[in-house]
């Protein structure tokens, strides 16, 4: 070969492995609305769906071996995955500010630092305004799900206003119930049916809680201090835990994330001929 067009030959190939490169970093988009522009928003509505997954977690204590932001890294991380099982969804922005108990005098979770608290009502509405945003920009199937028990009452309340006023338009807004508690009642039941006693698995912060963390993101979980099997019942609470969360495993926390997919993909899909059949 002639030396000459060896340069050329070389630029040539660097050349296709650029240009394959680009095109599969193009291809997969991320899903989150926040990652994407204005004009890649539009053209999803227009082109490939319609519907988008507001997501609600917490920042709420969760004893000393689980950071506060459990629930937002797990419910951004499911809500993507939900996303990908859809093939017509985007995510929202995660909502991290959520009912916790009073402020002062402060109850439940709000005994420990750290913790933050939206009163019910501002939850609502920041929900509703939420909602209403994405709706005037052409989503017209709203799923809400949340992470922790202190969200669903304001989910079920928002999805209830909204579908009443929007009744004669297409959109619809679906509170998500299976999302939360089923999946976590049923890991339950089979850690009791393969010998764990109810008060090892416990509930927050325990086993299921901490296995479901440490499968999406075992960084959030500090292993140090989950050696917590000889301290009483009283002792645990004190501590914003329950049960014995050195049990944990990332096994269990897989079942945890197959489970809650398959439940709220299914729901899902119900909800968005459901919903509107209801108002027919």
């Amino acid at each position: 070969m002639n030396k000459q067009k060896i340069p050329f030959f070389i630029s040539l190939i660097l050349l296709i492995f650029t240009s394959n490169g680009v095109s599969q970093t193009t291809d997969k988009r991320s899903l989150f609305l926040e990652e994407l522009t204005w004009t890649e928003v539009q053209d999803f509505i227009i082109n490939e769906g319609s519907s988008i997954i507001i997501p609600t977690g917490g920042t709420e204590q969760n004893g000393p071996h689980m950071v506060l932001g459990k629930h937002n890294i797990r419910v951004k991380y499911l809500a993507d995955r939900i996303a990908q099982e859809l093939g017509d969804a985007l995510v929202a922005p995660t909502i991290a500010y959520v009912p916790e108990g009073k402020i002062n005098p402060a109850e439940g979770w709000m005994k420990y630092p750290g913790t933050i608290s939206l009163p019910e009502e501002y939850f609502i509405k920041l929900l509703e305004y939420t909602c209403r945003s994405l709706n005037q920009h052409g989503f017209v199937d709203i799923f809400l799900i949340g992470d922790s028990g202190g969200n669903q009452n304001g989910l079920k309340t928002v999805s209830t206003i909204l579908n009443k006023e929007w009744a004669s338009s297409d959109t619809r807004v679906h509170f998500v119930s299976e999302y939360y508690g089923k999946p976590f009642m049923q890991v339950n039941d089979s850690l009791i049916a393969a010998g764990f006693s109810p008060e090892t698995v416990g509930a927050h912060a325990s086993i299921v809680d901490v296995s479901l963390m440490l499968a999406i993101d075992s960084s959030g979980v500090r292993r140090d201090k989950l050696k917590y099997a000889d301290l009483s019942k009283e002792e645990k609470l004190e501590l914003g835990f329950s049960g014995d969360p050195s049990k944990a495993s990332i096994k269990i926390g897989e079942q945890m994330i197959h489970k809650t997919i398959k439940a709220s993909v299914a729901q899902m899909k119900t909800l968005k001929v459901k919903n509107r059949l209801k108002e027919q």
